[in-house]
C-alpha cells in the first residue's frame, strides 16, 4: 500500500510530525514501513511555462521552437522535440541551472544552431514512471490545465513535493488497505481525530429504481449490491489533484468517471466498477454464478472462458463483469458515455480469490476482496463516488440506490480482562490506559469491574479473540515499554536427542563420502508419486493445489532427486552425487492426517573416482552405492543387524538391486535404475538408495566397545569354492562366519570365477579368512582343525566344494 504523506494529511492532522518520523511511529506500532520515498527528492529549478509560440525548427523537420513565458516578464527560447507541444500549453519547464532526476543538469545549449535556455518536460523526466503517465502524454510532455499560474513551481503542481510511504502489510490487516484506514491507525498512534470527507450533493428528481432493477441470484457470494445511476456525465480528464494522488499510489489515471471509482477505491477500501448504461443492453442487472464454458471479453480485451466457480455481473442475459476482478469490454465507460451505473459491492472473498488465480487476473479490486472489506463502507463509499462524478463529470445523480441485501453486518464484541492483558504482557498497564487505547481506535469500550467489553467497528476484521484486543493495546503501548527481564527457574544445558545427533552423524558421513545435500518439494504428482516407494499406500491429495505437478504428498523421495540429476546432466555437470532426508506421507484414510515417515535417500551417477595423471578411471556401480550403505550401517552400529538380499523392484534393474533387512523387516533398497527409465529420464548409468531412516536410527545397539592392536600374529587362509550360480556370496559368506568359531576374526571376498574350465551353471568364489587369538600365538593344528570346520560347513549347508 502506497501512503501519500499530503494526501493524508487531509483525513489526520500531522502537523509536526515528518514522514521519517511518521513511518518509524507506524512501523512501532506494529506495520511495518518498508520505505519513504521523498518524490522531489534531488529534483529542483522547474517551473511552469506558458508556450506563447511555436515554429518548426529551420534546421531539423523534428524540433520545434518555443517562446516560453516563465512568469519573468521575458519570453526564453526553448527547443522542443515533443510531437504534442504546441502554442497556448503551459508545460512543466527545466530552466538552466535545474536538476533532474539522475542528477541530470540542464545547461544553456545549440541544437541545430538554435538557442535552447531549459528543456520542457515530459512527466517521465520529472521521475514518474512511464506505467503511471496517462496514455494521452505517454509519449509527449505533459500539459497542466489552463488555471494553474505562470512561473508557480511545476513540482508542487504536480504533487512531486510529496513523501510517499510503503506500507508492508501482513494478510489480517486488510483496514490498511485505504487512505482512512491507514488515517484510523495514525490518529491511535498520535492520539489525534480522523477527519472523514464531507458527502453532499444534489439529487435529481428522477429515481434510479425507474431505470435499473437488481437481482442477486448467488446471496452467498454478493450480500449486498449496491446501484446507484448518474445521468448527463461528460467524461473528460479527470482534476489534476486526483490525477496526481493516484499516481503517488501507484494507479494510471484515465478519465473523471474511472479515476473517481479509483479514487474512492484509495480512500475507502471499497472496490467500486463504473457501467456504461447505455452499452449494458437491459435495464436489469442479474449478479450469478458462471455457467462453464461462458465466456466474457474483460477490460484487457482478453477473452475468458468460465466456470460455474466464477461470479458475475450480468444484463440479465450475457456477462458484462467478472464480479470483483475485472469490468467487461462490452460495457466500458468510453469517451461518449452519457449515463453511468456505478457499482457498489460486497462480494465473498474466496469467491473472487478463485477467480482471480484461475484468469491470472490481480487488480486493486481483488486484492482487498480477497482480504476482506468493510461491508458498512459499502453503501458510504458509492454516496462519495456520486458526489465527485456530480462534481467533476457534471452527472445528475438519480434519487435513491436500488439494493439488495441479504445479510446484517454488526460490530463484533470481544470481551477480555484487565489481568489477562497483563498476564500475558507481563506488564502493569493500568485500567483507564487499557481504556484509553481502545478508544484511540475507535473501539466503543465500557469498562466494568475490571472488565473491557469492546465493541469493534466491522472495519477491523481482524479483532475476534481477546488476545487480539491483547495485541492491540500492546502495540499501541509501544513493544519498547514492554520491561526486559531475565528468565526465572532453573538453567538446563540443551542438548541434540540422540535421533538428532545420529541423524547430524549420517549427513556428516554421507558429505564426507562426496555426496551433496538436495532439498526436493514434498509435492509432487500422481504419476510420480508413488515410483520407488518402499512401502505401498493410497495418495494423499490436496483440496487446492497449485498444480497438478504438486498435487499430491510424496510417497518416496527418489522421483524428484532423479529429476535434480537429470537438470545437472542436461547442463553438462556429468558427475552428481546426492542424497536427501526428507519425509514421505502415507495416507490412513479420508479425513484423517497422514503417517510422516523420514527417509534418506541418494542418487549417483558419472564417476566416482577420476585420477587423470595416473589414467584411473572409476565409475559408480552397484558395489559404490552399497559401499556408501556399508559404511553408514557401520558407523550406526548395525552390521550385525543388516542384511542384503538380492531383489526385484519396479523401476530397478532386476540383476542389481538388494533389498535392506533389519531382522525380519524391510527397511531399504539400493541398486541401478531400469535402463528403459534411465533412458525415459535422459540419465545415464545411476545408482540409487532409499532407507527408513526412523527404523535405522531408533534401533538399540551396543555401546561402541575399543579393543587394542593385537599383540599376536594372525594367520590368513584363502579358499575357492565352487558352488551353483543361483547361490548367493553373501549367504556363503554367512556359513563360513557361523562355523567359525572366535577364532575367525574376518571374512572377505577377493574374487569371482565364471568360464570354461568349470561345469555349466557353476561359478568359484574365492574368500579369504583371517584367524586370530588376542590371548596367544595360534599354531597350524589349530587353524587347520577349525578351518576344517568351515569347509564342512558350506559343503554341507551350501554343497561348495573346494576348486582343485
Amino acid at each position: 500500500m502506497f501512503v501519500s504523506y499530503k494526501w493524508l494529511a487531509e483525513y489526520v492532522d500531522l502537523s509536526g510530525i515528518a514522514p521519517d518520523e511518521l513511518a518509524e511511529k507506524i512501523t512501532r506500532s506494529g506495520i511495518e514501513v518498508e520505505g519513504v520515498d521523498v518524490l522531489n527528492d534531488g529534483i529542483k529549478g522547474v517551473v511552469i511555462g506558458h508556450v506563447v509560440e511555436k515554429e518548426q525548427h529551420p534546421d531539423a523537420d523534428k524540433l520545434n521552437k518555443c517562446q516560453v513565458d516563465l512568469g519573468n516578464g521575458e519570453l526564453t527560447q526553448i527547443i522542443c522535440g515533443a510531437k504534442n507541444v504546441d502554442k497556448g500549453q503551459k508545460v512543466a519547464v527545466a530552466t538552466v541551472g535545474a536538476v533532474l532526476p539522475g542528477n541530470f543538469k540542464i545547461k544553456k545549449a545549440k541544437l541545430r544552431g538554435e538557442v535552447s535556455n531549459g528543456m520542457i518536460c515530459s512527466l517521465q523526466e520529472l521521475g514518474i514512471e512511464s506505467k503511471l503517465v496517462a496514455k494521452e502524454y505517454s509519449e509527449g510532455i505533459f500539459v497542466f490545465p489552463n488555471d494553474v499560474e505562470v512561473g508557480a513551481d511545476a513540482l508542487e503542481q504536480l504533487n512531486l513535493d510529496d513523501a510517499v510511504l510503503e506500507l508492508g502489510l501482513t494478510p489480517n490487516r486488510a483496514d490498511a488497505l485505504s487512505m482512512l484506514g491507514v488515517a484510523h491507525e495514525v490518529a491511535a498512534i498520535l492520539g489525534r481525530e480522523v477527519k472523514y470527507p464531507e458527502v453532499s450533493y444534489e439529487n435529481s428528481s428522477e429515481k434510479a429504481s425507474d431505470l435499473v432493477d437488481v437481482i442477486v441470484d448467488a446471496p452467498e457470494d454478493n450480500p449486498l449490491y449496491i446501484a446507484k445511476v448518474i445521468k448527463n456525465v461528460t467524461i473528460a480528464p479527470s482534476p489534476l489533484w486526483m490525477q496526481t494522488r493516484l499516481m503517488a499510489a501507484g494507479i494510471r489515471p484515465h478519465n473523471n468517471v474511472v479515476d473517481i471509482t479509483n479514487f474512492v477505491l484509495l480512500e475507502y477500501g471499497q472496490p467500486l466498477h463504473a457501467f456504461d448504461y447505455d452499452r449494458l443492453g437491459s435495464k436489469e442487472i442479474l449478479v450469478r454464478r458462471a455457467q462453464d464454458g461462458e465466456k466474457i471479453v474483460t477490460l484487457d480485451d482478453q477473452e475468458r472462458t468460465l466456470t460455474s466457480e466464477h461470479l458475475v455481473i450480468t444484463n440479465g442475459t450475457e456477462p458484462v463483469a467478472l464480479a470483483g476482478v475485472m469490468g467487461g469490454a462490452n460495457s466500458e465507460v468510453q469517451s461518449d458515455t452519457k449515463t453511468v451505473l456505478l457499482e457498489s459491492a460486497l462480494f465473498n472473498g474466496q469467491r473472487i480469490r478463485t477467480a482471480s488465480k484461475d484468469h491470472g487476473l490481480r487488480s486493486e479490486a481483488s486484492a482487498r476482496y480477497e482480504k476482506g472489506v468493510d461491508p458498512n463502507r459499502v453503501p458510504a463509499a458509492a454516496e462519495r463516488a456520486a458526489q465527485l462524478i456530480s462534481l467533476y463529470a457534471g452527472g445528475e445523480v438519480l434519487e435513491g440506490n436500488v439494493e439488495v441485501q441479504s445479510a446484517t453486518f454488526e460490530p463484533k464484541t470481544v470481551i477480555t480482562t484487565v489481568e489477562k492483558v497483563n498476564r500475558v504482557l507481563g506488564m502493569d498497564i493500568s485500567e483507564e490506559e487499557m481504556k484509553s487505547i481502545l478508544e484511540r481506535l475507535q473501539f466503543e469500550v465500557v469498562l466494568d469491574n475490571s472488565t473491557l467489553s469492546v465493541k469493534v467497528p466491522t472495519r477491523r476484521g481482524d479483532i475476534a479473540i481477546e488476545e487480539d484486543l491483547v495485541e492491540e493495546i500492546a502495540r499501541l503501548y509501544g513493544y519498547d515499554n514492554i520491561p526486559t527481564t531475565l528468565p526465572v527457574g532453573q538453567a538446563i544445558p540443551g542438548k541434540l536427542t540422540d535421533y538428532q545427533e545420529k541423524r547430524r552423524k549420517v549427513r556428516r558421513y554421507l558429505e564426507g563420502t562426496g555426496l551433496y545435500q538436495a532439498i526436493t518439494y514434498s509435492l509432487t504428482s500422481e504419476e510420480k508419486a508413488g515410483k520407488f516407494a518402499l512401502e505401498t499406500s493410497d495418495l494423499t491429495r490436496l483440496a487446492l493445489p497449485m498444480s497438478e505437478e504438486r498435487s499430491v504428498l510424496r510417497l518416496s523421495l527418489l522421483p524428484h532427486l532423479l529429476d535434480a540429476l537429470r537438470y545437472n546432466l542436461a547442463r553438462q555437470i556429468d558427475q552428481v552425487a546426492l542424497y536427501e532426508i526428507g519425509s514421505v506421507f502415507l495416507s490412513q484414510g479420508k479425513d484423517v492426517q497422514p503417517l510422516e515417515k523420514e527417509r534418506l535417500s541418494g542418487a549417483v551417477t558419472g564417476l566416482w573416482h577420476s585420477h587423470s595423471w595416473q589414467a584411473e578411471k572409476k565409475p559408480v556401480d552397484f558395489y559404490v552405492a552399497k559401499g556408501i550403505l556399508d559404511g553408514l550401517v557401520d558407523l550406526l552400529g548395525l552390521t550385525s543387524q543388516v542384511e542384503y538380499k538380492q531383489a526385484k523392484r519396479e523401476g530397478m534393474h532386476p540383476g542389481r538391486t538388494a533389498e535392506l533387512y533389519l531382522g525380519e523387516k524391510l527397511v531399504g533398497f539400493v541398486g541401478q535404475v531400469h535402463p528403459t527409465v534411465q533412458k525415459e529420464l535422459d540419465l545415464t548409468e545411476t545408482y540409487v538408495f532409499e532407507l527408513s531412516l526412523v527404523d535405522l536410527l531408533t534401533t538399540n545397539v551396543e555401546e561402541t566397545r575399543y579393543e587394542s592392536i593385537p599383540r599376536y600374529p594372525s594367520i590368513t587362509r584363502d579358499i575357492a569354492l565352487v558352488v551353483k550360480k543361483d547361490v548367493v556370496a553373501g549367504d556363503i559368506e554367512k556359513v563360513i562366519t557361523e562355523s567359525g568359531g572366535k577364532m575367525l576374526k574376518e571374512v572377505a571376498v577377493f574374487d569371482l570365477y565364471e568360464g570354461d574350465r568349470l561345469e555349466e551353471g557353476k561359478k568359484s568364489v574365492a574368500f579369504s579368512l583371517r584367524y586370530f587369538d588376542p590371548e596367544r600365538t595360534l599354531t597350524d593344528e589349530d587353524v587347520t582343525k577349525t578351518h576344517q570346520k568351515v569347509l564342512d560347513a558350506v559343503e554341507e549347508k551350501i554343497g561348495a566344494t573346494l576348486r582343485g
